[in-house]
């Protein structure tokens, strides 16, 4: 048999099998939940496809086949080196380890953020209290005329509105709040300041406005429960944002746009934990905050509890981080 007759008869066997090696390379790549036998069988193709490959190489140098061959190898090469991929550890590291170095690297822009809102609260209560009218600026026409007749609007929600609609409604404009006060960062931080201190604004006018007519211990108990978490939370958002706008005036990568992808990356992760602590917090919101029944006391007990839950989460202590450093250690 000549040369050209057994390279023909080679090609006509093989091409079969690598007829088949699309769809199989899919359905590996596809499916991450691999049994032992799945796994020998995608070795001992691989090992085939190598020697297929190098035999091409041979043969038909710079053909399709080859190329062909090259690009199944290098995929089932990426395939079978893949990181395994476990759901649980992955989450157990996201908020064990990654989301506290994340908050631990946002520590100084979190108290920034902080003393913004709270400087912007301050300034709010101080224009209103001078200035009574300018609260027509920030609250509407039905929610003055109620605190001026002597009642919060916060009164009768719960026989307007049911407490699990009211929940969803608060967790929705919360995580909105928050969304915002992140995604405004990539106008390089001003948009995150301006969220911040438009928020801080609002409350303290608000604080002073129902402070004039006697109904600022009123509108403290309500958001007591709550308040604690939604206000930080907000100010994590806005820290957040300040990372996507100074990576984008001071890049720490080779571009602006993969320092910018990696700060959305960091700060998405954050906000994934955001979202849970403002499911929480309209919990709270719908159900204890409107009830007139709950006396102050427990109110402050839930609001400051939740709080010590949210700096546990933020700390990964929550979710078992010190008995991580300790096997670490040992």
């Amino acid at each position: 048999m000549s040369a050209e007759a057994g390279m023909q008869a080679w090609l006509e066997s093989r091409v079969e099998t690598w007829r088949q090696l699309t769809p199989q390379l899919n359905a590996l790549e596809r499916n991450r939940d691999h049994s032992a036998a799945e796994a020998l069988q995608a070795i001992e193709l691989y090992r085939a496809l190598g020697r297929d490959l190098s035999i091409a190489r041979r043969i038909l140098p710079g053909s399709r086949v080859t190329q062909a061959l090259e690009r199944s190898y290098a995929k089932l090469h990426a395939i079978i080196y893949r990181k395994p991929h476990d759901w649980r550890a992955r989450t157990a590291m996201l908020f064990r380890v990654e989301i506290p170095e994340i908050v631990s690297e946002l520590r100084v822009a979190i108290l920034w953020v902080s003393l913004l809102f709270v400087l912007s609260a301050g300034a709010g209560f101080w224009l209103v209290s001078r200035y009574p009218e300018l609260i027509s600026l920030l609250a509407s026409e039905q929610m003055i005329n109620g605190v001026e007749s002597g009642r919060l609007w916060t009164e009768g929600l719960l026989n307007v509105t049911p407490s699990s609609v009211l929940s969803v409604s608060i967790l929705s404009n919360n995580i909105a709040v928050s969304l915002m006060a992140f995604c405004v960062g990539v106008f390089f931080g001003l948009g995150t300041f301006y969220i911040i201190a438009t928020n801080g604004l609002m409350l303290g006018a608000m604080f002073a406005f129902t402070h004039q007519h006697g109904l600022a211990g009123e509108l403290l108990k309500f958001v007591t429960a709550h308040g604690v978490v939604e206000l930080s939370v907000i100010c994590l958002a806005g820290a957040a944002g300040t990372m996507l706008g100074e990576a984008l005036i001071r890049p720490t990568h080779a571009t602006r746009r993969e320092s910018f992808q990696h700060a959305a990356s960091k700060g998405g992760r954050l906000l994934l934990l955001c979202a849970l602590l403002l499911v929480g917090c309209g919990f709270i919101e719908g159900y204890l905050s409107p009830d007139p029944s709950f006396p102050m006391a427990s109110r402050v007990v839930v609001g400051f509890g939740y709080g010590l839950v949210m700096i546990g989460a933020l700390t990964g202590h929550l979710f078992g981080r010190r008995f991580i450093k300790r096997a670490v250690a040992s």
